[in-house]
């Protein structure tokens, strides 16, 4: 069940491919011009520069030798052409016919895998569950020739469409807005959350940055049918709310139903897949262990420890908390069915560095989180209790 599990987070489509390739047709963005589709067509150095990856172990021999002397088939689309048919684009699937690509679709793994550029920087051996954030979602789907039908879909100008997905940036995704319309904040800037962490998950009761989206297993169905566009059943009834969810009402994502369904008979594989993935150690030398010994003491001290509670870091049982307990503002809270952020968990937080950190990147980096708690709570935190805090958090 584990390797059925692995097979579907890292190649299954859902049926996917209906909606990316055969309607929005993306794959001929991919394909270029001179192949029958639209455009220069996307080389190798360009979807590196997209932040999508290449998993080392499905390459053809030929390609890695490619890489290994820097040839100049990496600008050239028919060798994105043939890595995909080598299943080595971590999260893209092409459908080929008579040896050409007619469509395409996504996987799981689009998000939640990375590698860890041991051959070059976006290439090498996968790691599942660690988020991409170097993957710039909004930049690669606005490449869709027919993106207008995604546009119509959500009832908006392909002109606005495109400044949302735009508007995203590098490790980034938003998973409401095709449901509430809320693009933007009030502070002008994207709704758009980072990608999390798919690692680290048994044991914790949600899932998701704002909680009442519940667990894995919903979420997987989620995203599924409403995110991936497969073609599955979905059913959540909170979703027929034509004043929080308008767009999700409009579009039915309450109530979806496929016949035949791609989507349900997978999610049990899957769900203990992606809960066996351990959060992952980091690298030795990382942190200055000194320091971190006397952080996690000061971990106690400013009570850190009763939300995120070792040796999960996160709170047992009902781990959700108001924006006013935090000390931020609702805007992504009121977004989800109960108003409530949950308390991420801690482990594996060098995996997360690049993008800042909360749900949407507000602090650039530990020390800016742990600012903020000491402001919130006034805690009182010398400027040496602080470094040893962080060295702590640096060693989970």
């Amino acid at each position: 069940m584990y390797e059925e599990g692995q097979k579907v987070f890292r190649h299954d489509t859902f049926g996917s491919e209906a909606f990316w390739g055969d309607k929005l047709q993306l794959h001929r963005a991919i394909l270029g011009e001179k192949q029958g589709g639209v455009g220069p067509g996307v080389s190798p150095k360009d979807a590196l520069k997209l932040g999508l990856k290449v998993d080392q172990g499905e390459m053809p021999e030929a390609a890695v030798e490619m890489i290994k002397r820097a040839s100049l088939d990496l600008e050239k689309p028919e060798t994105t052409l043939a890595l995909l048919k080598a299943n080595a684009v971590v999260g893209v699937t092409g459908v080929f016919k008579d040896g050409k690509l007619v469509s395409m679709g996504i996987q799981c793994a689009l998000c939640h895998s990375t590698v860890d550029d041991s051959l070059s920087p976006g290439i090498g051996r996968r790691l599942d569950g660690w988020p991409n954030r170097d993957l710039n979602i909004g930049s690669v789907v606005a490449l869709a020739p027919n993106l207008k039908a995604y546009a119509d879909l959500l009832g908006l100008p392909e002109q606005e469409l495109k400044k949302i997905l735009e508007s995203w940036g590098p490790g980034k995704y938003d998973a409401e807005v095709n449901h509430d319309g809320k693009a933007f904040r009030p502070d002008g800037k994207s709704g758009a959350t980072l990608l999390p962490a798919a690692f680290g998950l048994a044991g914790v009761n949600n899932h998701t940055y704002t909680g009442a989206w519940s667990n894995v297993t919903y979420w997987n169905a989620y995203v599924a049918n409403t995110q991936m566009r497969g073609q599955g059943v979905f059913f959540d009834p909170r979703l027929n709310d034509a004043k929080k969810y308008p767009l999700a009402q409009k579009l039915g994502d309450h109530n979806i139903r496929h016949d035949p369904d791609l989507v349900t008979s997978k999610l049990p594989a899957l769900q203990l897949y992606q809960l066996a993935l351990p959060a992952p150690r980091p690298p030795r030398g990382s942190w200055d262990e000194a320091a971190a010994t006397r952080g996690s003491a000061v971990f106690g001290k400013a009570r850190c420890s009763s939300c995120h509670v070792p040796p999960l870091y996160s709170e047992p049982g009902w781990n959700l908390h108001t924006a006013e307990e935090i000390g931020i503002d609702d805007f992504q809270s009121s977004r989800s069915p109960d108003n409530r952020y949950r308390t991420t968990p801690l482990r594996g937080l060098f995996t997360r560095m690049k993008g800042g950190f909360y749900h949407d990147g507000r602090f650039a980096d530990l020390a800016a989180v742990v600012d903020h708690y000491d402001r919130h709570f006034k805690l009182n935190l010398s400027a040496a209790e602080k470094r040893d805090l962080i060295e702590f958090l640096k060693s989970l």
